[in-house]
């Protein structure tokens, strides 16, 4: 886990997200164990409180189960029941601000589609390879 935190969001909310990160990239998998509350607490110079605020939020969202007395676990299917809601979020909060920047730029989705598979081009190349550059 990252130990930088971002100001703009409570630092529970950032570790339960960083939790979520870990198990949709398979760094953790069904029924591995959370690192304790302890730990992340002492690693990162957290109050153990913000911890397990965090830690509540996976077992609310039934993604982590709690152990009495042996930890937190990943839920078996958490994954794809990440995956699952991640998309649709995507596809119901963000994708609809993508296509209103492509139909604003005018830009054609099969090229974009193109581009997926290309190493990224600097502006410059990317304006000579359409021929768009304007002289100044």
């Amino acid at each position: 886990m990252d130990p930088k935190w971002n100001e703009d969001l409570p630092i529970y909310r950032q570790l339960r997200d960083r939790v979520v990160a870990m198990i949709l990239e398979g760094v953790l998998g069904d029924g591995d164990a959370l690192p304790s509350v302890r730990n992340v607490a002492a690693e990162y110079r957290l109050n153990p409180l913000t911890v397990l605020k965090g830690y509540q939020e996976l077992v609310d969202e039934g993604l982590v189960e709690k152990k009495r007395g042996r930890g937190m676990f990943v839920n078996e299917g958490a994954r794809q029941q990440l995956l699952k809601d991640e998309r649709q979020r995507f596809i119901d909060k963000e994708w609809p601000t993508v296509v209103e920047t492509i139909e604003r730029l005018g830009l054609d989705p099969e090229e974009l589609l193109e581009q997926v598979d290309r190493p990224s081009a600097t502006p410059d190349e990317a304006e000579s390879a359409t021929g768009d550059k304007q002289d100044d």
